[in-house]
């Protein structure tokens, strides 16, 4: 099964090609190895709908979750040198982070929302 289910943030805005949407989404590493990255940097791409929900509402720095799948491809660049491709296509889309929360800093970095803190507007149920 090709699965994947990622949360992370925008690395630059949209770009738009026809129905097809293109964003970076930096990803955290949940252990860091001193010299390592403490992030992987990965290739989304979304047709159609979910091209013009992206184009339309994600911008650079917001915190997002993708499901999708795994696709590898390659071209052969003008040099003529073969380049490899790995992007996620989306299949599901969707926001991480209330809209009031981007422009308010946070003293809890964390994935989650302490309950504690929240005020009752900001609560799902």
């Amino acid at each position: 099964m090709n699965c994947v289910c990622l949360i992370g943030r925008i690395c630059r805005d949209i770009e738009m090609r026809g129905e097809v949407a293109r964003y970076t989404l930096a990803v955290d590493r949940k252990y860091k190895k001193e010299g390592q990255p403490d992030a992987d940097f990965l290739n989304v791409v979304a047709f159609g709908k979910s091209a013009e929900f992206a184009q339309k509402y994600f911008h650079k720095g917001m915190k997002v979750s993708v499901v999708g799948r795994i696709q590898t491809g390659s071209y052969t660049n003008k040099d003529g040198q073969k380049i490899y491709t790995t992007d996620i296509i989306v299949e599901e889309q969707g926001f991480c982070e209330s809209k009031a929360s981007e422009s308010e800093p946070k003293e809890n970095d964390g994935d989650f929302m302490d309950i504690s803190e929240a005020s009752k507007s900001e609560m799902p149920f």
